[in-house]
């Protein structure tokens, strides 16, 4: 094991520190202390070979020479143990870079699985080092250290940074990556089976973790979020305090070790707001099942198929229930995945759990829809239960009948838009416990549910039959106030029971008007076509069904103003009727705008947190932020006050309080705590007539008359808005005495008081406010009296009285400011780190989540590289490492013909959208399949299922990564089989062959002794995978063994033949048909070409760009010689393309000379007549086109340029000419004997100086060379 590689401290101090960190009775205090100070000295001996760069500097006594260090450092942690490391390197390197790297080990493989990496798409450092505090089997460690080097870091640059080794682990490092630098402060000699080191340190991860550290400590604010600890060890207590959300009860419900053996939370899902809680307690290892983060793409869902289908997963076999988490937009995505789906049983099932959030419009305005999904359901197997609940215990009761069934896959959408993400609400979070044979109906009734509900009129002629979720409550709210009128709410969409439906319908019905969620109103939704077949009866007359197309735009349109929603009810009945409001007398509704993560954002938080415990009093609160219309966000919460007991069916807070761009006001208080907020946008009309508005500024009341827009004024007198201000910095500024945190939690506590006040109304007084805010905040806050912040308060808010408006003439009005509407397009977590996670995206700024809105697959904190606007689509080919493109063939022409022995054609591929860009003289990469027809052949010989699924390695990724695919899929468009074996694959093949003499062959052709066998395979017989498998038929690998044993198709380059400048969004290419016959008499093909001969119009291709040596010189006025041969004059087509438009532009250029070879002018002139027409333009300024069999002599390119011999060697020797040569290697010695002859001819030089020019003219770039 020993290296110059391999650094193992010997240091008393590193021993004495590791002697502790060894004992179980290490605090973890202790513990983190050690593993700092162990850090400290690895980095320091690490760092002794470091480049220095000197500098001058002076001291006070006089100048001196200093020294900084030259490299820029990267510490990359592996979470989470590295972090333990991150400080102590922090402070050797304050200036480090710091990218994180998500990996854990596999539990029963300890194979290393990467989730999250923070690397930018390029490097920003040149050394990095990498902290690991164990290296157990090695595995995390070489996953971590292939990212970096994929990432672009030279093994030689990077620095393995290990507390503690096993010697197996630092073999299987040093093995793979013989490059890296090692130092690790112990060496331990043994693993124990569960991969552990021995003795080691144990869970360095767990015991960093200090349990105290999870509590967020409490202050004067009081909970600004249900702590997540007490989430997992008090779920009871606090979800009857109502302190908690829905969602959040949901995410713990299905996150729990008894209800899923692991979970998969997609990008849709943590975008939306929803799972990274469940990351969170993954982290702290409260009992929640292991979490795997997946991107949604096409194919999403394969690899949990893969995990559940028999034969192809260990998950199978031991049995799994598996969450997924997603978006309506991720379900649809995942639809095609779902057909294969195995049969569910009470030990392998999935649960998908779906929070209705979409973005819609061009505010990415978050909305509850279903339209994204809706034209997917038809793709879901029979058998697939699907759940849809919209109020908080409709959602905890339906998340655990989900877990319950076990007999069947489930799919469950709850309103997580608002209802689920409210909190206030007493729910009653169950226990899970599975039952087996337990009905879809049994489960229902058991929560008191069933699948569909009826509200209204018994009588009713008109039903409404909408998907439950917030349209659906809200129409329940009318169907009890309109006359007539009947709502029919469905909560199980799959399996559709008709007869349910049926009975439900009351028998006066005449007009069904079913409510469907869809994309564009030209679309018939799955829930219409259900009811109508349910309904129709070809034997008596039955009630008329109308379908009510909703497009997402108009969902926000009924969210954002309930009213139309109303009208659009009320329409639909056949007489005229008063529109009902849902309004409640005795409600109260509270309206709070703010600024994110400042001061008096906890205010609302505070404000439920008063009337919570309160038994005659329910408080909910919702709260929504937007990102998009001012830097930093808005914040807007919506607190509702209401009786306990009462007895109202539930109305989301969206149409209760609507926030509005039209609204007339509807909120009893409105608080303003940003102050700047009443210039930028629409706030004063939420308030209703005569309610109280609190401005929190420290301007004056003339100030903040002066500085009110003239429209905000005027609405403030129409409405006779009670305008109010407090200074609440002002006023606490001389009792917290410069203590920041003081000051704060005072700041928001006056403002608490003041509220108070003004929600009392008549009735405050100050010891009344005393009284109820003492019950939250006790006598005293932060050591000041309550008593005496009560009096500030009260004396501190100042009523402003709004002059009357002066008489002005129109012309001398100035225009009035255009204020900006709120718009909900984005939800915030709170993490158990006390991180706020936006949409998904851990954030720095607020202004980052707008940001992360817009570009959510680029999206990186500040300080790192933005990836390009066009981001890696993940639909393409997830499994290869290169950025891919999809493009569409437009032209697929042969150019020569039919009866000619050689097929060459022309491509054209459409690109727009797709975001390819690429240079003149660059290699497109096409990604190409295998014959379709062989394939299947292959599947048939080989007795495998073509539609089964397999789970492959992503390559590249040393098994840390995985999908899945069928296997017809696989082997037509991953695995090379029908490509040229390896000698590796021959040995590897043989331990599979159950017959001696198979292998003994194989092995003797891998070894060095059957080279001469092997060369005769792989040259002569030209053998491809699949042949040598039919060869020795006893060799028979399992279906995924054999595809890793054979590996990937690799992309062919071919040279694009166009110029991006003048074709725009296309790509060209000149492609020749690659076959031959081998010496059995069996035809061979090209695998790429023959895909690429065989493409349709509008057939879409996956491909990627390749840099190239073939490019242009800087100066456009240097000459260029361009030699091609056959299909070599695909890069020159592009570079005539491109000189003839810098001449039609006026820009000038130098000689342009076209030397073209191939067998026959009238077949093989490829691309003849733009030649031609190059000539006559004088984009060519010499054509030498040699067709070798027309004439009695063969001709051949390397005559023609002898014919030019002067010109070409003053180009090149005078000129700073360019020469370019493309096509087969054959002419090339020809060529550059012209070449010499030339310049030995012309120029007057030796053909030894001759010889070294043209060797100088490649270092010059100025002799390129592509050939194949």
């Amino acid at each position: 094991m020993a290296s110059e590689k391999l650094h193992v401290l010997a240091h008393p101090i590193v021993n004495a520190r590791l002697s502790k960190l060894r004992q179980t009775s290490t605090t973890p205090k202790e513990f983190r202390e050690g593993i700092h100070d162990i850090s400290m000295i690895l980095g320091i001996e690490a760092s002794r070979t470091l480049e220095e760069e000197t500098f001058q500097g002076e001291t006070p006594i006089g100048p001196f020479t200093g020294t900084v260090i030259k490299p820029r450092i990267g510490l990359t942690p592996i979470l989470r143990a590295g972090m333990g490391m991150t400080d102590a390197l922090l402070n050797l390197f304050p200036a480090a870079r710091v990218y994180h790297l998500g990996i854990f080990r596999e539990k029963v493989s300890l194979q290393p699985v990467e989730y999250y990496s923070k690397l930018p798409p390029n490097p920003t450092v040149d050394l990095v080092f990498l902290l690991d505090p164990l290296i157990a089997t090695g595995g995390t460690a070489c996953a971590a250290l292939n990212m970096v080097i994929e990432w672009g870091i030279p093994v030689n640059s990077i620095k393995l940074l290990c507390v503690l080794a096993s010697q197996d682990g630092l073999r299987r490092v040093q093995s793979e990556f013989p490059g890296v630098e090692l130092w690790v402060a112990a060496v331990d000699p043994h693993l124990t089976t569960n991969g552990l080191i021995s003795p080691g340190l144990g869970d360095t991860a767990e015991r960093l973790r200090d349990v105290d550290a999870l509590l967020v400590d409490d202050d004067a604010l009081g909970p600004s979020t249900p702590k997540l600890k007490a989430v997992a060890n008090d779920l009871q207590r606090i979800a009857e305090l109502g302190a908690l959300t829905a969602s959040t009860l949901v995410e713990y419900i299905a996150s729990r070790t008894a209800s899923s053996s692991s979970v998969f939370v997609y990008d849709l899902a943590e975008q939306a707001g929803f799972g990274s809680l469940t990351k969170s307690w993954a982290e702290a290892g409260s009992g929640t099942a292991p979490v795997v983060s997946l991107q949604t793409r096409a194919g999403a869902g394969l690899s949990i198929v893969g995990r559940l289908s028999q034969g192809t997963s260990k998950d199978a076999a031991k049995g799994a229930v598996l969450t997924a988490y997603t978006t309506p937009s991720g379900l649809a995505a995942m639809a095609q995945s779902l057909a294969y789906l195995p049969p569910a049983t009470s030990t392998s099932r999935l649960v998908i759990q779906v929070p209705t959030v979409t973005p819609v419009g061009e505010h990415f305005a978050l909305s509850p829809t279903l339209a994204p999904f809706i034209p997917a359901l038809p793709l879901l197997p029979e058998g697939l239960t699907i759940l849809l609940s919209a109020t908080p215990q409709e959602a905890i009761e339906l998340a655990t009948l989900s877990y319950q069934l076990t007999n069947t896959h489930v799919v469950h959408l709850f309103d997580h838009h608002s209802a689920t993400r409210e909190t206030g609400h007493v729910v009653v979070p169950p226990v899970v416990l599975p039952e087996t044979n337990l009905t879809v109906e049994e489960g229902l009734k058991k929560a008191g549910l069933s699948a569909f509900e009826y509200v209204g009129d018994q009588n009713a002629e008109t039903v409404v039959v909408l998907l439950n979720g917030p349209l659906a409550l809200t129409a329940k709210g009318l169907a009890g106030r309109i006359s007539g009128l009947g709502v029919v709410i469905v909560r199980v969409l799959r399996p559709w029971n008709e007869d349910a439906l049926r009975n439900v319908l009351p028998a006066t019905v005449k007009r069904v008007h079913v409510f469907d969620d869809v994309p564009t109103e030209t679309t018939h939704g799955a829930l219409y076509l259900d009811v109508f077949a349910t309904l129709l009866n070809p034997l008596q007359r039955g009630p008329v069904v109308k379908a009510l197309r909703v497009v997402p735009s108009r969902t926000q349109e009924f969210l954002s103003d309930p009213a139309s929603f109303f009208t659009f009810i009320a329409d639909l009945l056949p007489s005229p009727v008063s529109i009902p409001s849902l309004a409640a007398p005795n409600h109260k509704k509270l309206l709070f705008f703010s600024t994110p993560n400042t001061t008096l954002s906890a205010l609302p938080r505070m404000v439920e947190t008063v009337f919570l415990p309160h038994k005659a009093l329910s408080s909910r609160l919702l709260t929504d932020y937007d990102v998009f219309s001012r830097p930093g966000g808005v914040a807007a919460d919506r607190i509702v006050l209401s009786p306990r007991q009462d007895e109202a069916p539930f109305i989301p807070l969206s149409a209760v309080l609507p926030i509005s761009p039209r609204s007339s006001g509807v909120a009893d208080f409105v608080a303003v705590v940003d102050p700047a907020l009443l210039k930028s946008h629409d706030v004063l009309s939420h308030a209703a007539s005569e309610s109280p508005v609190l401005v929190v500024t420290d301007a004056t009341a003339a100030e903040l008359v002066a500085s009110l827009p003239s429209e905000v004024a005027a609405l403030a007198r129409e409405r006779d808005l009670r305008l109010c201000i407090l200074d609440a910095k002002e006023l606490v500024s001389g009792i917290a005495k410069g203590n920041a945190h003081v000051q704060k939690a005072l700041e928001n506590v006056i403002v608490l008081l003041a509220f108070l006040r003004l929600y009392l109304g008549p009735a405050a007084t100050e010891d009344l406010v005393a009284k109820i805010a003492r019950a939250d905040l006790g006598d005293d806050v932060q050591g000041v009296d309550l008593t005496e912040l009560v009096s500030k308060a009260w004396h501190g808010l100042v009523e402003i009285e709004l002059p009357a408006p002066e008489a002005t003439p129109d012309a001398d009005k100035p225009a009035a400011a255009t204020l900006k509407h709120f718009e909900c397009n984005a939800i915030a977590v709170e993490t158990a780190d006390g991180e706020t996670v936006v949409n998904g995206a851990r954030l720095g700024t607020w202004h980052d989540a707008a940001k992360h809105i817009l570009f959510p697959s680029a999206f990186t904190p500040p300080g790192l590289t933005y990836s390009s606007p066009e981001e890696q689509n993940p639909a393409l080919r997830p499994e290869l490492p290169e950025r891919t493109y999809l493009i569409t063939c437009t032209v697929n022409r042969r150019l020569t013909p039919l009866e000619y022995d050689r097929n060459v054609f022309h491509l054209e591929f459409d690109t727009r959208g797709t975001g390819l860009k690429y240079e003149i003289g660059e290699a497109l990469g096409v990604h190409g399949w295998n014959d379709a027809g062989e394939v299947l052949d292959f599947c048939a010989w080989y007795g495998v299922d073509p539609d089964r699924l397999i789970t492959l390695p992503v390559p590249g990724s040393d098994g840390t990564r995985v999908h899945t695919r069928t296997v017809f899929q696989a082997l037509q468009q991953q695995i090379d089989l029908f490509g040229k074996p390896t000698k590796t694959f021959y040995t590897e093949l043989a331990e599979h062959a159950t017959n001696i003499a198979d292998n003994y062959a194989l092995r003797f052709i891998g070894s060095p002794e059957g080279s001469a066998t092997f060369k005769k395979l792989s040259e002569k017989d030209t053998v491809t995978f699949a042949d040598i498998l039919r060869r020795y038929e006893s060799a028979r690998p399992g279906i995924e063994v054999l595809c890793e044993l054979i590996g990937d198709i690799k992309p062919r380059h071919y040279s694009i033949a166009s110029s991006q400048a003048v074709v725009g969004d296309r790509v060209d290419l000149l492609v020749v048909s690659v076959e031959w016959v081998t010496p059995s008499g069996s035809p061979r093909y090209g695998q790429c070409t023959r895909y690429l001969a065989g493409l349709k119009v509008g057939q879409k291709v996956t491909v990627s760009i390749k840099p190239s040596v073939m490019k242009l010189p800087p100066d456009h006025k240097q000459p260029i010689i361009m030699a091609g041969l056959g299909t070599g004059a695909a890069p020159f087509r592009a570079f005539l393309q491109h000189r003839a438009l810098l001449a039609s532009q006026g820009v000038p250029v130098g000689p342009t000379y076209y030397y073209f070879g191939s067998r026959h002018q009238s077949q093989e002139y490829l691309y003849g007549e733009e030649i031609e027409a190059f000539i006559l333009d004088g984009t060519i300024t010499k054509a030498g086109l040699a067709f070798s069999r027309d004439g009695p002599r063969k001709v051949y390119i390397q005559h023609k340029m002898r014919e030019d011999g002067a010109d070409l060697a003053r180009m090149l020797w005078d000129e700073r000419g360019v020469f370019y040569l493309c096509g087969p290697t054959w002419p090339v010695p020809d060529v550059y004997e012209a070449l010499v002859d030339a310049l030995v001819d012309h120029a007057g030089v030796s053909r030894e100086k001759a010889g070294a020019f043209l060797e100088g003219l490649k270092e010059e770039e100025r002799y390129v060379l592509e050939v194949y």
